[in-house]
């Protein structure tokens, strides 16, 4: 099914028919796919809607750049639209962005939230960053023409591997993501918000879970031991039933 939304047809699905209903926002460049274990568990008492976002899946990237403001735009727009009474989001790493941001930012409500290895928080600056930062500097002994090369290579060779995966019109996209700080919202949040985390996330690290537990009032944290970034995948049965006990009395 798509929703249309300016110049964006987003792509959803949805599985169940119950009462209450659950909203998973994956993480950047992952599809619905990735959680169809979870689906699979999760639509026998709640109705599920996943999608897939501008430029992954099914979902076509617009002809101009995206801010995480504009994509939590469009996914409360797309819940607005469908009607969707009081869902309860759940959101891995990227989905966590949009989480943080329609709560803090936009001030939405909603009920209960569940973060798993939320992003959103800058880290510091990195040794990597730091080389980084001199051999651009660099560039000032280097000929004209061949500067605007090296800057690229350089680039190219620093970059995540997220980064460099992404077609060139989706660059600035991710480069305004990643450099949004979303951390002073996350004091604003009232909603009740359930944080898992494994200890063992290198794109997110475990006190990115510390701080945003610190700065939501109404949260709790589980820390899964020997999980990475992600630990839905490395314990599936174990988060299908936290998530459970967690929303089954709402």
């Amino acid at each position: 099914m798509y929703f249309n939304y300016e110049d964006i047809n987003l792509y959803y699905e949805k599985y169940g028919s119950n009462k209450k209903s659950i909203v998973i926002l994956p993480g950047w460049g992952n599809t619905r796919e990735t959680f169809n274990y979870m689906i699979n568990f999760l639509k026998n008492y709640f109705t599920v809607y996943i999608l897939d976002y501008p430029g992954f899946g099914n979902t076509n990237f617009p002809k101009y750049d995206l801010t995480i403001y504009d994509y939590s735009d469009l996914i409360y727009e797309w819940i607005k639209s469908l009607n969707i009474k009081d869902p309860i989001l759940i959101g891995h790493s990227f989905g966590g962005r949009i989480i943080t941001t329609l709560l803090g930012y936009y001030n939405y409500s909603f009920k209960n939230v569940i973060y798993l290895n939320s992003a959103g928080i800058k880290p510091k600056t990195s040794f990597k960053t730091k080389i980084y930062k001199f051999l651009k500097k660099l560039k000032f002994f280097i000929p004209n023409k061949y500067k605007q090369k090296y800057l690229s290579f350089l680039f190219k060779k620093f970059a995540s591997t997220d980064y460099n995966s992404l077609p060139p019109n989706m660059m600035n996209t991710f480069r305004n993501i990643v450099n949004e700080d979303l951390k002073p919202y996350l004091k604003y949040i009232e909603t009740r918000a359930l944080i898992i985390w494994g200890n063992k996330d290198t794109a997110t690290p475990l006190s990115h879970a510390f701080i945003m537990n610190k700065l939501i009032k109404n949260s709790e944290l589980i820390i899964l031991n020997n999980a990475g970034h992600f630990s839905y995948l490395n314990y599936p049965d174990l988060i299908n039933n936290i998530i459970y006990e967690q929303l089954k009395d709402i």
